[in-house]
């Protein structure tokens, strides 16, 4: 077993063998000119994005945010690469905060931050040699009124479209109205709120989806999003015979029709098709169409018919008739 001693002269021969020499000569010099070209890339100037976080602060109880200030501001500063370093480790954010009572205007309820306001704060939490070039967004604004309020519909906006062979028996929009806050000019002109467009089609089963409602600025709307549910229905095509009925008949007169009922085509959904009544139909003759234009024949009229068929048909469009003296 190799002594302490031995093993490092073993290591110390290796090290310092004339081939090893020339390889850790090598490796210095490496070190050295990666040194060098490391302090002159540090020393070159650069360019990057900082985000820099604002802080809506000292609020009043009494005023509603209808447009929230943006969170975060990107800024572009140019300085030396050992500059811009402590900015790209740093994992904390730089903040400004951004006094209410200073830059809202009540009157008009929108407020402004200047970008030169913002500029001067930051000068005092970066380094002297730092210059900014620019931010994005370029313009800061928020808008809040003092509580005024209205409720109004939601109305859902976009394509729904099942797939083939399947309707939409019923859509449930939860909830259907919603809270919106604005100045009073702007609370006049709004009568509903609508979702943002959505695209469902080709769909069998009944879904459940969340929606964002469509807001612009000044305005908040609470909630900000809503579920829509949809209710798919297969598409059937069923018959039911009515009997036919004459309108506009003059006193003492009666009139016959051969057959005396009539079948009705329609489409509707195979679990709606058990609420559908005969009743809900109406078939009829106008007296006064046979005396304006005689036959032989008269014509069938179809008058009512439930909301929930589609595609309704007689399958005739004349009859024979009989007028009779009562």
């Amino acid at each position: 077993m190799l002594k302490p001693h031995d093993k490092y002269q073993i290591v110390r021969n290796f090290l310092f063998s004339s081939v090893n020499k020339e390889f850790l000569i090598f490796l210095f010099f490496l070190g050295l000119s990666g040194t060098f070209w490391l302090i002159m890339t540090m020393n070159e100037s650069y360019e990057v994005e900082l985000p820099v976080e604002l802080k809506l602060t000292h609020v009043p109880q009494n005023i509603v945010i209808t447009t929230e200030l943006e969170d975060t501001v990107h800024v572009t500063v140019r300085d030396k690469g050992y500059a811009l370093l402590p900015y790209l480790w740093s994992k904390q954010e730089k903040s400004i905060s951004v006094d209410f009572k200073t830059y809202a205007n009540i009157k008009t309820g929108k407020g402004v931050f200047p970008l030169t306001d913002l500029y001067r704060q930051l000068y005092t939490k970066i380094f002297s040699s730092t210059k900014i070039l620019s931010a994005k967004p370029d313009r800061l604004e928020f808008y809040f009124n003092q509580g005024q309020s209205k409720r109004v519909p939601v109305r859902i906006i976009g394509q729904i479209k099942p797939a083939n062979n399947y309707y939409v028996s019923h859509m449930r929009v939860t909830p259907q109205t919603a809270v919106v806050y604005a100045n009073r000019e702007l609370l006049d002109s709004i009568h509903y709120v609508q979702t943002l467009p959505i695209k469902l089609t080709n769909f069998s089963d009944s879904l459940t989806e969340e929606v964002s409602l469509y807001r612009t600025s000044g305005i908040k709307i609470v909630p900000s999003k809503i579920q829509l549910t949809l209710y798919t229905d297969i598409q059937t095509e069923e018959s039911l015979e009515i009997p036919i009925t004459a309108i506009n008949m003059p006193a003492g007169k009666l009139l016959r029709t051969f057959p005396s009922k009539a079948r009705v085509h329609f489409v509707v959904g195979a679990k709606m098709f058990r609420q559908i009544r005969a009743d809900q139909f109406r078939v009829v003759v106008d007296y006064n169409d046979i005396a304006a234009n005689p036959s032989e024949k008269c014509t069938l009229k179809l008058r009512s018919i439930p909301q929930a068929v589609s595609k309704v048909r007689l399958d005739i469009n004349q009859v024979d008739y009989l007028i009779e003296q009562k």
